[in-house]
């Protein structure tokens, strides 16, 4: 099988969006590339990217008949592709296999966040490419000329999460050089655009991060084995084990600076005596990293349907910035984006009123100064 690099598949698939099977030229996919990428596009990029296509496959080239000395091209449609391209679906094992991979990298010298971050940043950049190209090419069969269709694919309705260009994945990697100063404006724009992400994905540092030469070349090497795959068609169960595989990688080595991780075990037990059903309120008052909130929303997916789980209401409070971000994140990665996930101390400060909830399961923080008798009352 050809092997296609993930820049080189990622513009064959903005250029389909555009062109389809029809014919084009250099200049037309000059426009649609330039279109895309913004300040990044490299116009000198674009004949290395045809001679790329045409190598592995992807690209036919011709002779224009009105003009020997210029070329027109035509793409191979995807689905004549398989026998060529390895896009095997993602398996469980795989995303674990990629998790380890990041860990080794980093091991204790980098905080996880930054993989947490990057999976969270490459599953959103990857679906919302596959949302915008299926957007638009139904925008131009209903007769939209392609500004038009432009247009109408990057509207909110189509897309989870709205993405400007600078947010998409390869526009961020292109200059190896920046991409700590991309990534940090990738994720502040993220964040300005989706109120819901704001203190979640826009915490994390990595202008700061990227100071010293070591963790540049981390940096580097971390975006190149993302790279690696694409997870726009990966299941929330299957990308969501991978992250949970991430907290509890680092579960022994974070436990020594207070962040406990409830083995997903114990867990289900607590559940399946507590039987969640839709429509009722399950609370968390010291949610961590969200996985009681999960497991209590895939019990009642798995008894009931997708359609009755999305009636079971989420709420959780945590006092530790980072963790409530890792606990959004995991939700969303796992599908849910309505759970309402408080930041404070519970026990201090807590911003659910008392009583409210059908179910409560927590995992307390055992053991910790500051709670006592005359604080509490």
């Amino acid at each position: 099988m050809v092997k296609v690099q993930s820049w080189v598949w990622s513009r064959y698939e903005r250029l389909w969006s555009a062109f389809g099977s029809r014919r084009f030229t250099r200049d037309e996919a000059v426009d649609v590339l330039r279109r895309f990428e913004g300040s990044a596009f490299s116009e000198d990029s674009v004949n290395v990217l045809l001679s790329e296509m045409r190598k592995a496959g992807l690209l036919v080239v011709e002779a224009d008949l009105f003009d020997s000395r210029k070329k027109i091209y035509m793409l191979r449609p995807p689905q004549s592709l398989r026998d060529l391209l390895s896009k095997e679906d993602l398996t469980r094992a795989d995303l674990e296999a990629l998790m380890k991979r990041a860990a080794d990298l980093i091991r204790t010298r980098v905080d996880y966040e930054f993989i947490l971050i990057l999976l969270f940043l490459k599953h959103v950049s990857d679906k919302w490419l596959v949302e915008y190209n299926q957007a638009y090419q139904e925008a131009l069969a209903d007769g939209l000329s392609p500004e038009e269709a432009d247009k109408e694919a990057r509207s909110a309705v189509y897309h989870d999460f709205v993405l400007t260009d600078e947010c998409l994945w390869d526009n961020i990697r292109r200059d190896p050089n920046r991409l700590a100063e991309n990534f940090s404006r990738a994720l502040k724009v993220l964040a300005e655009r989706n109120p819901e992400l704001q203190g979640v994905v826009d915490r994390a540092d990595f202008i700061r991060f990227a100071e010293s030469r070591e963790n540049l070349e981390i940096l580097r090497q971390l975006v190149e084995l993302f790279s690696e795959k694409r997870l726009y068609d990966v299941s929330p169960d299957i990308l969501g084990d991978a992250y949970e595989w991430v907290l509890r990688y680092f579960a022994p080595e974070k436990a020594k600076e207070g962040e406990i991780y409830t083995p997903r075990e114990v867990i289900r037990l607590l559940v399946e005596m507590l039987e969640p059903k839709p429509g009722e309120k399950v609370y968390d008052p010291c949610c961590g990293s969200g996985g009681m909130l999960i497991i209590s929303y895939k019990f009642v997916e798995d008894r009931f349907g997708r359609n009755e789980a999305s009636k079971l209401f989420l709420y959780g409070q945590e006092a530790n910035p980072k963790i409530r971000a890792y606990c959004k994140m995991n939700l969303y990665i796992h599908g849910i984006r309505d759970a309402d996930i408080q930041l404070g101390d519970t026990l201090l400060y807590p911003k659910h009123p008392l009583g409210f909830a059908d179910l409560v399961l927590a995992n307390p923080p055992w053991n910790q100064d500051g709670y006592d008798e005359d604080v509490l009352k």
